[in-house]
């Protein structure tokens, strides 16, 4: 473990992982922020890390405007990651932009697709609604039995190099005064309706202007030690990847099949997987338990009915990682409790912290210098939501 240099933050953040980092920097790198900042990281590896185990794609396919909207600025940061760095060293991050393909089997589900395709367009995404015959068109690789419309948007939406951007995000805010320590909060002092210090495992307590809860899984672990709660809790994905011996002939979207298997192409290999197939429940922070039985029962059988080419495959890797599920709305959780005003959340992404981390950073270092959001108004993934047990309905959940 290592101790902080100063016994006051004007700004503590708890977890370093790609939100925690992406707050840190955004903040750092406002001239109106004049104060210390301290990450709080209990293990600098991010071994477990939700952001470790990422699948690394970003998606305008949401069924509410402000996830659209938040994905969309990602966008921007993806394309301008150069300038934003403002660094001549920053290399350049690519979208491979493949699509997100999402098939409906009822008409229940292709009138959802169908409703969040007109307000996506709305928004300028360029999502299109495709018939099995467009489809089938397109990609005459699918076997497309049952599926009675697609939903697909050919134009920034695919894959990206996440990795780096944590990369740079944790380098650049070092260089510019943040200090990241290796430690674990146990517990945080309140007074009536703010929070004035944490302490850490190693026995300092260290006093805060403004704590941000970035803990991923173990947001709600944090939450408590503020004397707040938050319905958000760790659960595994599964993830593999393979290669098949007969290639498709062009790059596959990632696909969201009916039976809850999505996949899609990785590089010159194919990702695919999944939730448990036992009711999805939470699991200890601990738990990255591999279901060997899921792969041959539940992902190759539905990735080879299909894509029938996958018939012959061979596993490459496998992983299990953390969902931080918020299990309200598997939307994220964002901004200031109103009960204590300097305690600022930022959990519950359900796996889409990654893509969401450039606009949620960046909100957060408004709340943290201004008071308020000053861009990207992100109040609609507030607490206060949760509170009135109101979900904010997200009907394309992967």
């Amino acid at each position: 473990m290592t101790s902080p240099a100063h016994s006051f933050y004007d700004l503590i953040i708890i977890g370093g992982a790609m939100i925690g980092s992406s707050a840190a920097w955004w903040t750092a790198r406002n001239p109106d922020f004049k104060g210390r900042i301290l990450v709080i990281e209990r293990d600098p590896t991010y071994q477990w890390a939700s952001t470790t185990h990422t699948n690394s794609c970003i998606r305008q396919q949401f069924g509410s405007e402000i996830n659209v909207k938040v994905s969309q600025f990602g966008v921007d940061f993806i394309y301008n990651f150069k300038d934003y760095m403002d660094d001549p060293t920053a290399p350049s991050i690519l979208l491979h932009a493949f699509g997100y393909l999402y098939m409906a089997d009822t008409q229940a589900f292709a009138d959802v697709l169908i409703d969040n395709a007109k307000m996506q367009n709305r928004l300028g995404a360029a999502t299109r609604i495709m018939t099995p015959d467009q489809m089938a068109a397109e990609w005459p690789f699918y076997n497309l039995d049952g599926i009675i419309l697609g939903s697909h948007n050919p134009v920034d939406e695919g894959y990206f190099d996440g990795g780096t951007i944590f990369d740079w995000f944790r380098k650049k805010a070092r260089q510019i005064g943040v200090e990241y320590i290796t430690n674990e909060v146990t517990g945080i002092t309140r007074q009536g309706s703010r929070v004035t210090a944490v302490t850490l495992a190693s026995g300092e307590t260290v006093a805060a202007g403004v704590i941000i809860n970035a803990s991923g899984p173990r947001g709600n672990v944090t939450a408590k030690m503020a004397g707040l709660d938050i319905p958000v809790e760790p659960r595994r994905r599964f993830t593999f990847v393979f290669d098949a011996a007969d290639p498709l002939p062009k790059d596959l979207p990632l696909t969201i099949d009916p039976s809850g298997v999505h996949v899609r192409s990785d590089g010159r290999y194919y990702m695919t997987g999944c939730p448990p197939d036992d009711g999805d429940p939470a699991v200890a922070f601990d738990d990255f338990r591999m279901d060997h039985a899921i792969w041959e029962n539940k992902v190759w059988p539905s990735i080879a009915t299909r894509v029938p080419a996958f018939e012959r495959v061979k596993l490459i890797n496998s992983w299990v990682g953390h969902y931080a599920y918020n299990t309200l709305d598997q939307n994220a959780i964002v901004g200031p409790h109103p009960e204590v005003d300097n305690f600022l959340f930022a959990n519950g992404f359900s796996g889409h912290g990654l893509q969401q981390s450039p606009a949620m950073g960046r909100g957060l270092s408004e709340l943290v210098t201004y008071g308020t959001y000053k861009t990207l108004d992100l109040s609609p993934l507030g607490v206060d939501r949760i509170l009135r047990n109101e979900p904010l309905l997200e009907r394309a959940v992967i």
